[in-house]
C-alpha cells in the first residue's frame, strides 16, 4: 500500500509549478485587439441600439415603448395604468422598469419635454423645467396614445416598414415606425453614445411639414422661409442670429440662444417670469440669483421666490423702491440663465452608421426613407387587389356553368379529390379552386356571382392607378405632400418661442464701478486681502494667523483680473471686485471658501495675467523639469471660474515663477548644487498639463528645493553656476555663495 504523503508536502507541491512539471504562460495581446474584440461591439451596441435616434425621430427605447402601447389598444381606447405599460413593455425592452418609466415620462403630455407630446399622462409626470419635482410612482399614473400617434402608425400592417424579432425570438416589432411627417426634427431628442453624441433641438410642426412640402417641390428651396427656427415647448424668445441659423441648417452643428420671457406688475413692483429657457431649471436660475443677491451683485432684489402652480410656471421678483426693472432683468439675462444657448448636434443613425447631417440633408434622408415605405404601402395594396381580382377570375368560370361546379362536388367520392376535379373541370387553379369551394351553399345564386364577378372591372381599375403610382414618382411624391399638408392642418400649432432679432432689444449701458489703485496681500495659509493706499498709509503692519505669513503682494487696480493657482492643479479666475476693500489689521477673506475649493486645497500662486494676457508662467518641478506654458493658455472666453488641469500632476511642484522679461535664474537642488540659466533656453509649450523639459540632472535622492533670480541669490561668482545648454548638473555650491554666508558677513560688518 502506498505511503499517504503529509498534508504540508501536499500543499508544497500544489503551490510549486515546476514540482508539477507545469509552467505558467504570459500571453500578449496588443492593445488595438484588446479595443477591437472587446470594446468596439459595446461601443457599436450603445451607438446603434441605444443612443442615437433614427430617421423615424426615435431610439430604439421610445420606438418599443410606443409599439406595445399601440399594440395594447391604447391609441383609441381608455388609460390604463402605467405599471401595466411598463410591464408590457419589458417583452420588447430588457430594461428595468426604472428606465422604461422615465422613457415614457419624457414623451408625455405631463412631463412637457416635447412640443408634439406621444403619451397622454394623467397624474404627476413632473415637469422639464424643474430638476426636484418628480414623477410619481408608475402604479399611481395612466397613460394612453395620444391621437397624433395614428401618424406615427399609419399603414404599419402594410409592409411599409421592416420587422425584427425581439430580444428573445418570441415577438416581432417594427424596425422602424413609419411616421408621415418628419418626427426627427419636430421631437427634442438627446443621448451620450461611446465617443460621440446627439443633441436635436425641436422645430414646430406646421413649420416642418410645410419646410418638407417646399423641399418636395423644389429641392434648392430656401429653407429659412419656411423654417423660423427651434421651437421650444418651454417657450421663451429665440434671439435670432441668422448666421447662426444657417450654420446649423447646413451643418447640423451650431447654437441657439434662448431668453425667458417677463413682465412687470407696477401695482406690487415686482416681476414675473413666466417662461424660461429649455435648457435651464427653475431651481438653477433661483440658486443664481441667490448667489449674485448673496455676492452683493443684485442688490436691487428684495426676494425671489417659485410660485409655479397648476396654471403654470411663475417665478416672482421682488423690487426694491426705484429699481428699473428692464435694466436689471437685462442684468440677470447676462448673468443667469434665464438666457441660455441650445447646442446642436444632429447626429442621426442612417442605414446603422452615425452621420452627423444638415436640415436639407435631414429632408432628403426622411423624404427618400418615407418615399420607399409609401412605395411599400402601394405595392401590398396593389398586391392585395392582384389576389382577390384573381379569386374572382375563378368565380367567373364558374358562372358559366353553376350546376356543373355542383355535380363536380356531388359526384366526387372523397374531399380531398373535390379542388383537383373543380381544377380540371373549369381549368383554373388550386387558389381559385379552394376560393370557389368554401363559397356557403346559400350563395350559390346568379345574383351574389354576378355582384362578385362585377367587381373585377372595378378592381382592374384600381389596380392599373396603383401600377401607375408606382411607375410615377411624382404621383408618389403627391401622396407625401398630402399625408403633409393633412397632419400640419389637422395637428398644427402656433408657435410657442417667440422670435426676436438683436437689434430689437434694448441695450443698457452697464455701470462701471470706479477704478482706483489697490495693494494686495496673499498669505500662505490662504487669506487675502485688498488695501487702498489710503488705508495703507494709516496702518501698514500686516496681521497674519500665528503661524502664517506673506506669500505675495502686488500693486494694481480696484477690478483687475486676478488667478489663483492650487496644489490640486487648479486654478481659480475671478476679478479683484468680487473682493471688499480691507484693512491690514485684519486677517482678509480665506480664498478656500470664497471660491469654492475642493476640500484641502490650498492656494499656491496668484497671478495677475493683465487684459492682454501677455508673458509666461514656468513651473518647476522636483524631479528638476520646468513647463513653460504662456498665460493665453489660461484666457477663456466665457466667464469660466475654475480651470482644470492647470499644470501638470506627474511631478511634485517646486515653485511658479512668472516671466515677463526674458533673464537669467538660478535653481537650486538639495545636494546641495546650483545652476544659472537663461529663460530663452525654455521653448513654450502648446498644453498646460506639459511636463516640460529637463532643466537639472538630478541625483536620485535629491530633488529641486527652490529657484531665485540672479539678483535676489546670493552669488559671488555667477561664471561658475552659468550653462549654456540645458539639462546639466550644475556646480556643488561653495560657502560663499549661499545666503547663510552673506547673512554671516552682515552681521560681522554690523
Amino acid at each position: 500500500m502506498p505511503k499517504k504523503k503529509k498534508p504540508e508536502e501536499n500543499r508544497h507541491k500544489a503551490n510549486n509549478p515546476n514540482v508539477m512539471g507545469l509552467h505558467a504562460a504570459v500571453v500578449e495581446q496588443p492593445i488595438t485587439d484588446t479595443l477591437e474584440v472587446n470594446y468596439m461591439p459595446y461601443a457599436m451596441s450603445v451607438i446603434v441600439s441605444r443612443a442615437i435616434p433614427e430617421i423615424d425621430g426615435f431610439k430604439p427605447s421610445h420606438r418599443k415603448l410606443l409599439y406595445t402601447m399601440y399594440k395594447m389598444g391604447l391609441l383609441t381606447g381608455a388609460r390604463t395604468k402605467s405599471a401595466n405599460i411598463v410591464g408590457q413593455t419589458m417583452r420588447l425592452n430588457p430594461h428595468g422598469d426604472a428606465a422604461i418609466y422615465d422613457t415614457m415620462v419624457r414623451l408625455s403630455r405631463g412631463y412637457g419635454a416635447l412640443l408634439t407630446p406621444f403619451v397622454d399622462s394623467k397624474g404627476n409626470f413632473g415637469k422639464a423645467y424643474s430638476r426636484d419635482m418628480a414623477c410619481a410612482a408608475p402604479r399611481y399614473t395612466e397613460a394612453k396614445l395620444t391621437p397624433i400617434c395614428a401618424e406615427l402608425f399609419r399603414d404599419i400592417d402594410a409592409d411599409t416598414v421592416d420587422f425584427v424579432d425581439n430580444y428573445d425570438n418570441t415577438m416581432m416589432e417594427p424596425a422602424l415606425l413609419p411616421t408621415t411627417f418628419p418626427n426627427i426634427l419636430v421631437s427634442a431628442n438627446s443621448g451620450i453614445a461611446v465617443g460621440m453624441a446627439s443633441q436635436f433641438c425641436g422645430f414646430n410642426l406646421k413649420e416642418v411639414c410645410e419646410t418638407t412640402v417646399a423641399y418636395l417641390k423644389n429641392p434648392e428651396c430656401d429653407l429659412t422661409a419656411t423654417l423660423l427656427g427651434p421651437d421650444f415647448p418651454t417657450g421663451g424668445e429665440l434671439i435670432c442670429d441668422p448666421d447662426a441659423l444657417r450654420e446649423v441648417y447646413d451643418t447640423g452643428r451650431g447654437s441657439v440662444r434662448v431668453r425667458a420671457k417677463y413682465r412687470y406688475v407696477k401695482e406690487e413692483n415686482l416681476i414675473e417670469i413666466y417662461e424660461i429657457p429649455y435648457s435651464t431649471t427653475v431651481e438653477a436660475i433661483l440658486d443664481k440669483v441667490a448667489e449674485l443677491i448673496k455676492a452683493g451683485k443684485a442688490k436691487e432684489i428684495a426676494d425671489m421666490r417659485d410660485e409655479t402652480d397648476l396654471s403654470g410656471l411663475k417665478l416672482t421678483i421682488d423690487l426694491k423702491r426705484g429699481t428699473d426693472p428692464d435694466k436689471l432683468m437685462a442684468r440677470l439675462f447676462k448673468q443667469t440663465t434665464l438666457e441660455d444657448s441650445f447646442s446642436c448636434n444632429f447626429n442621426v443613425l442612417i442605414a446603422g452608421s452615425p452621420k452627423v447631417l444638415g436640415v436639407r440633408q435631414i429632408l432628403e434622408e426622411w423624404t427618400a426613407w418615407r418615399t420607399e415605405s409609401v412605395r411599400r404601402r402601394v405595392y401590398f395594396v396593389m398586391k392585395k387587389k392582384q389576389d382577390k381580382l384573381h379569386l374572382l377570375k375563378g368565380l367567373k368560370r364558374i358562372l358559366l356553368d353553376i350546376d356543373k361546379a355542383i355535380k363536380i362536388i356531388r359526384e366526387t367520392e372523397e374531399e380531398s379529390e373535390v379542388i383537383p376535379n373543380l381544377m380540371i373541370g373549369f381549368g383554373i387553379d388550386q387558389v381559385q379552386a379552394e376560393y370557389v369551394a368554401e363559397i356557403k351553399l346559400r350563395n350559390i345564386n346568379k345574383e351574389y356571382i354576378l355582384k362578385r364577378v362585377q367587381e373585377t372591372d372595378a378592381l382592374r381599375d384600381e389596380i392599373e392607378d396603383l401600377e401607375d403610382t408606382l411607375a410615377k414618382p411624382q404621383r408618389i411624391r403627391k401622396i407625401l405632400v398630402d399625408e403633409l399638408t393633412a397632419v400640419a392642418a389637422k395637428y398644427g400649432e402656433p408657435r410657442r418661442t417667440t422670435l426676436v432679432y438683436g437689434h430689437e432689444l434694448p441695450v443698457y449701458e452697464e455701470e462701471q464701478a470706479e477704478e482706483y489703485p489697490v495693494h494686495v496681500f496673499l498669505s500662505r495659509e490662504g487669506y487675502f486681502k485688498k488695501i487702498s493706499p489710503q488705508s495703507l498709509r494709516m496702518s501698514s503692519e500686516q496681521k497674519f494667523k500665528e503661524g502664517d505669513s506673506l506669500r505675495q503682494s502686488f500693486e494694481t487696480t480696484s477690478n483687475a483680473e486676478i488667478m489663483f493657482f492650487t496644489d490640486q492643479h487648479q486654478v481659480y479666475k475671478t476679478r479683484l471686485g468680487e473682493f471688499e476693500d480691507s484693512k491690514a489689521s485684519v486677517l482678509g477673506e480665506y480664498l478656500p471658501a470664497k471660491l469654492g475649493m475642493d476640500p484641502g486645497e490650498s492656494v499656491i500662486y496668484a497671478v495677475l495675467p493683465g487684459a492682454d494676457y501677455a508673458g509666461a508662467l514656468l513651473f518647476f518641478f522636483e524631479n528638476g523639469k520646468v513647463a513653460r506654458v504662456e498665460l493665453s493658455a489660461y484666457q477663456t472666453t466665457s466667464n469660466r471660474r475654475k480651470l482644470t488641469g492647470a499644470y501638470s500632476d506627474k511631478a511634485p511642484l517646486c515653485c511658479i515663477r512668472r516671466v515677463d522679461e526674458e533673464g537669467e535664474l538660478a535653481v537650486y537642488s538639495s545636494e546641495p548644487r546650483c545652476l544659472i540659466f537663461h529663460t530663452a533656453l525654455l521653448a513654450p509649450k502648446t498644453t498646460r498639463t506639459t511636463q516640460g523639459v529637463a532643466v537639472m540632472n538630478l541625483k536620485p535622492k535629491y530633488h529641486l528645493e527652490r529657484v531665485t533670480t540672479v539678483e535676489e541669490s546670493a552669488i559671488s561668482n555667477l561664471s561658475r553656476y552659468r550653462v549654456r545648454a540645458i539639462p546639466a548638473a550644475g556646480a556643488l555650491l561653495r560657502q560663499e555663495d549661499t545666503e547663510e554666508r552673506q547673512l554671516g558677513l552682515l552681521d560681522e560688518n554690523t
